[in-house]
């Protein structure tokens, strides 16, 4: 997959410096490109405790989105995915480290391990005190010997980096930065694997499965499961962790691996409201990308036990901005619409034959989503299906409440569902129309006089005509045929439908913006979906 990047031998120094740019003066780096890359803060003076972090870049934010007051003095970089050096590890050491001493906070993999390890031993021939954690939060795989460090690793950041900012010494931060370790837990699901760049992407998940357990590294997880949306993911990764949190408030960060959407974190986040171990769940951070695994689509939750003394820490200031804050994760707020938005319903009365027609239309809509959608792609956004279906769903549940009986409220409260259940602009031109419908209806107009001077009111508000590419080019002339039958009106708006794939050039919607290229033999999707709904009726 094609990335922005220019070489796989300057990716990392390159978005280092790219960082730097804009860190308005608060980061510096250290000058010993390729082999040392190593970021630190410029306000650093060495008189109080010092924490150094890092390891394979590919994890942005991680490391050096977290540099700064209230987290970590420095960040050590390494290729991506790759350890860095010893001697890289020493001189973030040596450059930051002052009579306080320094802690090195260590994720658990053998190369960080070897090369964070020595560069301590070396230090410490320097005269300088320093102390090393190592964080092992992983629970995917409970047989391995050592668990490996992921995202709970910023639990540990926070709140060593809370307490030296305070002036605490070395061995308070490294007992505080023990006990995170001690308590937190993380797991990680995905989609989909990342693609390392330089190299060809690896395609090992299974059409329709998740992997569990993997590791940030890109590396094969527990096992592979069948995905059955965001509800189930939840259920899956709660429920391995539920069996590894002790009892009491926890604070929950939610993290994103770098390729899921902001719109899917927020549903994860939504559902782990809702899980078995919501009552746990005090506080939370993010959900945000945090600890990434490049592009990965996938996210992992980290619990960590609260107390007074974690929670003051991790609401303490820190400067970095890649630091999300802790918030209360609780209950939703929600007030009642304004006046005017909840408006008095029409009394509902019983019509069989028209509930029918209402509920046939309905599902005519509904089965097209698909269809629809799909032809949307080609000139949209690939959602008209889905808007009609979903208005077409919220129609049919209102059935109950409708005034079936009178053809002006009928029209009217028709309008009103439509402009609170259906988006986009075609909700509010359809709310419009069924509007404009009943306002003629009650000047005297039968019901198909109703529907055409609900056209014209829309055609007079949304700007379109006949020729524009869009419903109005099968709806004009299937309202002009409907006196005729119904089978006039539905070939007139299939005539119209498909002259809408001749049009090189949309003057209205979304295909507008489109090139002609793209649009042509196209039908428009609005103008297909009125034509589907008279040749099913």
């Amino acid at each position: 997959m094609p990335q922005f990047v220019n070489s796989r031998e300057t990716v990392v120094t390159e978005a280092i410096d790219g960082v730097l740019r804009g860190a308005g003066g608060r980061l510096a780096r250290l000058d010993g490109y390729p082999h040392i890359k190593v970021v630190v803060r410029t306000d650093w003076d060495k008189s109080k405790v010092a924490l150094v972090s890092g390891g394979g870049s590919g994890h942005e934010p991680a490391h050096v989105g977290f540099v700064g007051q209230g987290m970590l003095t420095a960040a050590v970089c390494g290729d991506v995915f790759a350890s860095p050096s010893v001697d890289a590890v020493l001189a973030a050491i040596l450059t930051v480290t002052g009579k306080a001493g320094c802690l090195l906070i260590v994720k658990n993999y053998t190369g960080d391990r070897l090369n964070f390890g020595l560069a301590a031993e070396r230090a410490r021939t320097f005269g300088l005190n320093v102390n090393m954690v190592i964080v092992d939060d992983d629970v995917a795989l409970p047989d391995l010997p050592q668990a490996r460090g992921v995202a709970g690793t910023l639990f540990v950041h926070k709140i060593a980096g809370a307490l030296a900012d305070a002036g605490d010494d070395l061995d308070t931060v490294t007992a505080a930065a023990q006990n995170v370790i001690d308590g937190v837990v993380s797991l990680g699901m995905s989609l989909d694997t990342c693609t390392i760049p330089g190299s060809p992407k690896e395609n090992r998940i299974l059409e329709g499965h998740a992997e569990l357990g993997l590791g940030i590294h890109g590396e094969s997880g527990v096992e592979q499961v069948s995905f059955e949306g965001a509800r189930k993911a939840v259920e899956t990764v709660v429920g391995r962790l539920a069996s590894n949190i002790k009892p009491g408030p926890h604070a929950l960060l939610l993290n994103n691996l770098g390729g899921t959407t902001q719109l899917e974190m927020a549903i994860l986040a939504e559902e782990l409201a809702k899980s078995e171990i919501a009552d746990q769940l005090r506080w939370i951070v993010g959900p945000a990308a945090m600890m990434t695994s490049l592009d990965m689509q996938g996210f992992s939750v980290s619990l960590m036990p609260m107390t007074k003394d974690a929670e003051r820490a991790l609401l303490a200031p820190a400067a970095p901005t890649a630091w999300p804050g802790l918030d209360p994760f609780g209950a939703i707020e929600i007030h009642p619409l304004p006046d005017g938005l909840t408006p008095i319903q029409a009394m509902p009365s019983a019509n069989p034959a028209r509930r029918d027609l209402i509920e046939r239309c309905c599902d005519i809509l509904i089965a097209a989503e698909a269809d629809l959608n799909a032809l949307d792609a080609r000139s949209g956004d690939g959602d008209t299906g889905t808007t009609l279906a979903t208005a077409a769903n919220a129609l049919k549940s209102a059935l109950d409440r409708l005034p079936l009986a009178d053809t002006t409220q009928l029209y009217r409260a028709i309008g009103m569902e439509l402009s609170q259940t259906m988006g986009g602009s075609s909700g509010v031109l359809l709310a419009i129309f069924f509007a404009a419908a009943g306002d003629a209806s009650a000047g005297g107009k039968d019901w198909i006089d109703g529907l055409a001077a609900g056209l014209e009111r829309i055609r007079q508000v949304g700007g379109a005509n006949p020729g524009d590419r869009t419903m109005i080019d099968a709806l004009a002339p299937a309202l002009g045929s409907l006196k005729d039958g119904v089978g006039a009106a539905a070939r007139s708006a299939r005539e119209g439908a498909d002259y809408t794939a001749t049009i090189a050039k949309a003057k209205a919607g979304r295909a507008s913006y489109i090139s002609e290229d793209k649009i042509l033999g196209h039908n428009d999707p609005g103008a297909e979906a009125v034509a589907r709904l008279f040749e099913r009726l």
